[in-house]
């Protein structure tokens, strides 16, 4: 027999009944029942309940004296249990090993938290013994998951025609967005790496090399702040460039790809198909939000036109949305004033909203603001909204952007609250049209609203003959329940387009060509037509095992204070080491 063990834990069946067997694994849990010992029993795959009978006396003191988490091997004789004990929870709730030896392999001591369940330790506790944590059932099955959506991301995108390809982590910084993370050079003193925040300038390079369709499992660096759908330091994603492609072949390869994926791994739960295409401008103006959660049924109208002229002051000349939510007839006034508090702590100054009636076959309004509305106003806004009785309007007035904000978080909540929302199914969308330029507010310069490198719609004419603020780009996010997994585009590929959209956006040609001189001399070289995208890995995990929180999604993630509680990151190092890497710390003044 096997040194270890004949089976896991997880494998055993009545069909392994009178069988001897070896198994290995952690002390789980342990119960004395009228002298007779039940140890769970558990490794990678599974638990497995053994039972002590009390002539086994010397194993039985053994098992007693052990603290929970020791590694053990036993050998027993598998039996059937009672139907009155058979655990239905369990794929090996319906038989029991008889433990007729034991050998402890690895002790424990006393574990800081339980392993076994649930017991609500806080997350720095669980972060500083991440190993332990990861023992539990929940996050074990969240990395298990992990690996195998990776698994079948490679499997599809290799069965669509694309090959893996690794692109360099120690590389020159590079303008995405966020702050590098830089990595001294020993041999080249006063110069730095940057590690990638994105491989994007290489998968670029790959398309102009001739590889037509390269994928890989990509890690990123960030130095950039935590939210609960964004780890600090470093994530993965799923990156995918692809040449001779328009934005819908990109589509294309990625809904096929995440369609099946949330398919098969989504545990039944129902997948939009195909993805529906919203313009960023219809997103913000219906959803409030260009990640806009399709599983809330209601939806925003712009009726700022009713108030253009209004003497209601709080409206009037300003942008203003509503929100019509149906059936509310019944709802107490508590429902309104708490959707009030919470558009409040989304940054509201309050929440205005009437309620619909009926008079004599017309429309009448009740509430807080319906004594500013004419005729006319609740003529129109009746048939604008589609109104009648039973109904509710929640408004906003303000600046565009914060009524956005504001507007289409009360609309996700509005619609949790009335069962206006639909659980448990996966709404995919993609966001389009993008505009490629916006307006500085403090400068009120032109700036790139997204991503430079995009190719703009209508091409060097657009960026010659429009208005900057009217151009939109090939560029396209694709979002899931509220979550942007990630944002792709058509590249610019043109230098004669780059300079101008560049230009445009106040980068002189000089600018351009020692900023991005790599990349331009690679398009100076006969370029093809490309574009891609990289949904992050890490977020498709978070939907697909419905966790809130990032880090539950990852094996050994930072705080949100970037700190490795375990390892101790980042750490000083020795004088020593700072001569060799020619560096001198310097150290904040404190104030």
């Amino acid at each position: 027999m096997h040194r270890y063990r004949s089976h896991t834990c997880g494998e055993l069946r009545t069909t392994d009944v009178d069988t001897d067997v070896r198994l290995s694994g952690w002390l789980h849990n342990r119960r004395n029942l009228g002298g007779i010992l039940f140890v769970d029993l558990r490794d990678h795959y599974g638990v497995v309940q053994l039972v002590v009978r009390p002539e086994r006396t010397a194993v039985s003191e053994l098992l007693s004296s052990l603290t929970k988490e020791t590694v053990i091997r036993i050998d027993g004789r598998v039996s059937a249990r009672g139907a009155d004990n058979v655990n239905p929870e369990l794929p090996t709730g319906e038989i029991e090993v008889e433990v007729a030896q034991v050998e402890v392999l690895g002790t424990a001591e006393q574990v800081p938290f339980t392993i076994n369940a649930e017991d609500g330790v806080n997350e720095e506790r669980r972060l500083e013994y991440r190993f332990l944590d990861l023992r539990r059932e929940r996050m074990h099955r969240n990395i298990m998951l992990r690996s195998a959506v990776i698994a079948k991301i490679r499997e599809k995108m290799v069965a669509q025609g694309f090959n893996e390809l690794a692109t360099p982590i120690l590389s020159a910084t590079s303008p995405e967005g966020a702050r590098d993370f830089l990595v001294p050079s020993r041999l080249h003193p006063g110069t730095f790496y940057a590690l990638p925040q994105a491989p994007q300038q290489f998968k670029q390079l790959l398309m102009v090399a001739g590889f037509d369709r390269y994928f890989q499992i990509a890690p990123c660096f960030r130095d950039e702040d935590a939210r609960a759908d964004r780890s600090p330091g470093e994530f993965y994603q799923l990156d995918m460039e692809m040449s001779f492609v328009e934005q819908e072949d990109v589509f294309g390869v990625i809904e096929r790809v995440m369609t099946e994926l949330f398919q098969e791994l989504g545990e039944g739960r129902e997948v939009t198909s195909p993805f529906p295409r919203i313009p960023f401008r219809e997103a913000m103006l219906r959803y409030g939000s260009d990640k806009p959660d399709l599983r809330a049924e209601l939806e925003l109208t712009d009726v700022s036109e009713v108030f253009a002229d209004s003497d209601f002051k709080a409206f009037a000349g300003k942008h203003v949305r509503a929100l019509a939510v149906p059936d509310t007839a019944d709802l107490p006034r508590k429902f309104f004033d708490q959707l009030g508090e919470f558009a409040v702590e989304q940054g509201a100054k309050g929440l205005a909203w009437v309620r619909v009636g009926e008079d004599a076959g017309k429309p009448t309004l009740s509430g807080p603001v319906a004594k500013f509305l004419t005729e006319a106003d609740v003529a129109e806004l009746t048939e604008r909204l589609g109104l009648s009785a039973g109904h509710a309007v929640f408004f906003g007035a303000g600046e565009f952007a914060e009524v956005s904000k504001i507007m289409g978080a009360v609309r996700v909540e509005a619609a949790r609250r009335t069962g206006n929302f639909t659980e448990g199914v996966f709404r995919f969308c993609w966001i389009v049209d993008f505009p490629m330029y916006e307006r500085n507010e403090e400068t009120g310069e032109t700036d790139f609203s997204h991503n430079p490198f995009s190719m703009p719609q209508g091409g060097l004419e657009a960026l010659e003959t429009k208005d900057p603020l009217d151009i939109l780009a090939w560029q396209y996010d694709i979002v899931c329940n509220g979550v942007e997994l990630s944002s792709g585009a058509i590249r610019n590929h043109d230098p004669e387009i780059m300079f101008r959209a560049f230009a445009i956006a106040g980068y002189s040609e000089d600018d351009v060509r020692r900023e991005f001189g790599g990349m331009l001399r690679a398009f100076q070289y006969g370029a093809p037509p490309h574009g891609g995208i990289a949904p992050g890995i890490d977020r498709i995990v978070m939907l697909l095992a419905d966790e809130p929180n990032i880090r539950e999604t990852i094996a050994f993630p930072l705080n949100n204070n970037a700190l490795d509680l375990m390892m101790g990151a980042p750490s000083a190092v020795d004088d020593a080491r700072l001569r060799e890497l020619h560096l001198a710390p310097r150290k904040p003044k404190l104030t």
